[in-house]
């Protein structure tokens, strides 16, 4: 490409840019405040923080935390447990699938994709989606390529993505704006490919951050039956924020992010979720709970009633010390009442954590114990948790599991890690 037309691609670039930022920043404050009482390690969207830093300090109860921890538990046993086969591959073709030979390879294809997930990190970044979900409404999964484990799967922080959504309501263009230290970029890019600006930084402060877009979106114009990445279904390309050099323009066969929302409106591009709907009980229980700290400390610790003239200052309130006061005089020290009824106060606290729990479907989803319960009944309660989520799972299986699965499979297929298929296909 001629450095004019890099030119022109990074301003059109940046316009876009900051017209998604612009669209996306009224869903900012919200996720911080919902980060900020429920996922606190993640509550740095508006507000820069120190990594290491103490993120717990807005919190007097932590139901909301831990009523998030366990519904993610439940969507990740449900959907991708490591313990069950979650997952089957059908031909679209119907015929196919009555065919040995080919129901053969296909389940073959299958137990090899078990085994390449089971090598990766998957489970672990899968189940801090399920956090972004819950806690956002929307979420981030990179899947790439990988030289020693096949596949390498990352969950990205909600405030990297700037998403759009095609005709049909799926997300198909991606800007993300991230961090990375300048000396990764170096080793990622090449030398040849990045700035001035990022070989001279890398010279000096090979530790400190450059800020990077990667964009991908859907080419409308290429040759299918081309190979190269000019005719790729979508166009990726990797750009220095502040300098707007293009440092590569690439291509992929499939979206490598997949982008799931819990729940969604129809006028609207990001998702919406448990923790925007539990946030004003959250904040409600967290004062409630703030101030009954400050009545108890009253109670256990009271103001004093001190008469001005019938006391010897200093007061003294250690243990065991002794004051004195006029001989004569009636006054004494006495405590301040302030008339707590503790019991009114844990009972509204109460109510509100289980209005929280009930957000997070919590009450729901986990079986209560009891050893007397028969292989049926189990099945049955399981029954009964995916009626309760049905029409999340619904949108979780076309946003999330579906696309996770076709380019786990195309990645393996290219990389030729199947048996070779037999003639009938």
């Amino acid at each position: 490409m001629q450095n004019q037309e890099l030119r022109s691609l990074a301003k059109q670039l940046k316009d876009n840019l900051s017209r998604l930022m612009e669209k996306r920043s009224t869903w900012e404050s919200h996720w911080q405040e919902v980060s900020d009482f429920m996922l606190p390690r993640k509550a740095e969207i508006t507000k820069e923080r120190a990594r290491g830093d103490k993120r717990h300090t807005l919190i007097f109860d932590a139901t909301a935390i831990h009523a998030l921890e366990l519904l993610a538990a439940s969507l990740h046993g449900m959907l991708t447990s490591s313990a069950n086969k979650w997952f089957s591959l059908r031909f679209k073709e119907t015929d196919l699938n009555t065919i040995d030979e080919a129901k053969e390879w296909l389940e073959d294809a299958t137990s090899r994709m078990y085994d390449a997930i089971s090598k990766s990190n998957f489970q672990q970044e899968i189940f801090e989606c399920y956090h972004d979900l819950i806690a956002f409404g929307t979420a981030c999964l990179m899947i790439e390529e990988d030289q020693d484990d096949v596949l390498l799967f990352s969950a990205r922080h909600i405030k990297e993505i700037y998403i759009q959504e095609n005709k049909k309501g799926f997300v198909d263009t991606l800007y993300r704006r991230f961090k990375m230290p300048v000396g990764a970029a170096l080793d990622k890019f090449g030398i040849d490919n990045v700035s001035k600006d990022i070989i001279n930084k890398a010279r000096k402060t090979p530790f400190d951050d450059v800020e990077l877009v990667h964009v991908i979106r859907p080419r409308n114009d290429f040759d299918p039956n081309k190979k190269d990445k000019a005719n790729m279904p979508f166009q990726s390309i990797y750009m220095e924020y502040e300098t707007g050099h293009i440092i590569s323009i690439g291509g992929f066969k499939e979206n490598p992010y997949v982008i799931p929302r819990y729940l969604k409106a129809s006028t609207e591009t990001y998702g919406r979720s448990p923790g925007m709907n539990a946030l004003p009980d959250v904040k409600v229980l967290n004062k409630m709970v703030e101030n009954a700290l400050k009545a108890a400390a009253k109670q256990i610790d009271p103001p004093l009633l001190i008469p001005d003239d019938g006391m010897i200052a200093p007061v003294r309130m250690s243990p065991g010390s002794i004051n004195y006061y006029r001989a004569g005089s009636r006054d004494r020290i006495e405590t301040l009442q302030i008339g707590q009824a503790t019991s009114t106060t844990l009972n509204n606290e109460n109510q509100r954590r289980d209005a929280i729990v009930k957000m997070f479907h919590v009450d729901q989803l986990v079986i209560a114990e009891n050893r007397n319960m028969t292989a049926t009944e189990v099945l049955q309660r399981q029954e009964e948790k995916m009626r309760i989520l049905g029409p999340v799972l619904g949108r979780l299986q076309s946003e999330l599991l579906s696309p996770l699965i076709i380019r786990i499979f195309n990645i393996m297929l290219r990389k030729g890690l199947f048996q070779p298929a037999p003639d009938i296909l």
